[in-house]
């Protein structure tokens, strides 16, 4: 009996201990069993591919008022969803100005964003502005841009390029490296190797 009463007495004494090692291996168990945390996977890079095509199309933006702000037709388009912009063949523009002047654009490719406001001409590009009275009722010659890469914005009436440009007005002729034209503000910056030719106005 007594022996009995010693094996408990010490069982009772180790008991703790035992208790601890079996949490520890417990706890160790359930680490090792446990996932770790999911790795982040990169982020899959946006692919600059078309999601829909158009052949031999028009696409035309009205004002709030429902009159016809711009028109936009080509050969063939293909709209790249990552930029909201489209890459067009042979494409052909016209574009209303508030006061309702005419412009049209022309090129073997452009990159026009979703509303047209934005031109990328590229390859024989022209753009073309009708002759029209200013707000004083005075005639404004016609004026054209050429050359091979044309930036026009619309909405502002400005046109830009890195390269090359040739500038008509009327009968006067511009040549220049490259160009920054506000129709707005009245002014053309022409670079580089800058020539013209300038026609005197007939005298009545």
């Amino acid at each position: 009996m007594n022996k009995v009463r010693d094996w408990f007495d010490r069982l009772t004494l180790y008991f703790p201990v035992l208790l601890m090692g079996l949490l520890a291996l417990a706890s160790y168990w359930l680490v090792r069993s446990t996932p770790g945390p999911e790795q982040k996977q990169p982020a899959a890079a946006v692919k600059h591919l078309p999601d829909y095509f158009m052949h031999q199309f028009s696409v035309k933006t009205f004002g709030t008022a429902g009159q016809l702000k711009s028109e936009v037709m080509g050969l063939e388009a293909r709209h790249f969803p990552d930029t909201d912009t489209l890459e067009i063949d042979r494409v052909h523009i016209r574009s209303f100005g508030v006061d309702g002047q005419l412009t049209t654009a022309t090129a073997r490719q452009a990159l026009v964003n979703s509303d047209a406001s934005e031109v990328q001409l590229m390859g024989q590009a022209l753009v073309e502005r009708q002759a029209s009275l200013d707000k004083d009722g005075k005639m404004t010659a016609a004026l054209s841009f050429r050359g091979e890469f044309l930036h026009a914005f619309m909405d502002t009436d400005r046109i830009q390029s890195h390269k090359p440009v040739e500038l008509t007005r009327g009968s006067d002729r511009f040549t220049g490296n490259s160009m920054d034209y506000d129709k707005r503000a009245g002014l053309m910056l022409l670079t580089g190797r800058v020539r013209g030719h300038l026609v005197p106005s007939k005298t009545p």
